[in-house]
């Protein structure tokens, strides 16, 4: 899947195959709308892939964080008003799984990421005006992170994110990326 999509925001090194994508992000590189700071940044790292209607994505992601807000993970996207991110991030001294959900301005949901010494998961499933974010940390088990209204599209935009806001060199390795159609999986079935 990394042979198909195109950057939003190119980093200045990274490279691709078939089955990785490795990026070191830029500096002050983010992904914000308005809230609390006031500010408007769109200048993350973002390799998507279109996808007309209902969908379900994943994808494994592996990185070394160490600065503020370091974080990787994945993004959908409708345009620059419109768009949720999630992964983890980097804050407080320790690693947070985090999702962003922008609808004009953004909102910031975190909760204390469980131990993933090999990287993780995140699934995404986008079905009839509602976004579920899922994470694991063994590609088996599958807890909620995140369900909310989302806008509906005719397309998406999905791909992996990554964005280091204070500073450059966050290494990030992607791979397993897929999309297909959305899982009709029920809420709590974590499988």
């Amino acid at each position: 899947m990394f042979t198909q999509g195109s950057w939003l925001n190119p980093p200045e090194t990274w490279s691709a195959d078939g089955a990785q994508l490795r990026v070191m992000t830029d500096a002050n590189t983010d992904f914000w709308r308005k809230t609390s700071y006031g500010f408007v940044r769109d200048s993350g790292h973002f390799f998507g892939n279109t996808i007309d209607g209902d969908f379900t994505a994943q994808l494994h992601v592996a990185a070394q964080y160490a600065s503020l807000y370091d974080q990787a993970g994945m993004m959908v996207r409708i345009d620059e008003q419109n768009w949720l991110k999630c992964g983890v991030e980097f804050s407080d001294g320790q690693l947070l799984l985090s999702s962003v959900l922008t609808l004009d301005k953004s909102d910031w949901a975190v909760s204390m990421a469980p131990a993933m010494p090999e990287g993780f998961w995140l699934r995404v499933t986008v079905e009839k005006g509602v976004i579920r974010v899922q994470y694991s940390t063994d590609g088996q088990r599958w807890p909620l992170l995140r369900l909310a209204p989302f806008p509906e599209a005719s397309s998406y935009r999905v791909g992996p994110m990554c964005c280091t806001p204070e500073r450059a060199g966050l290494e990030v390795v992607f791979s397993r990326f897929s999309i297909a159609p959305a899982q009709q999986k029920d809420l709590h079935d974590l499988s």
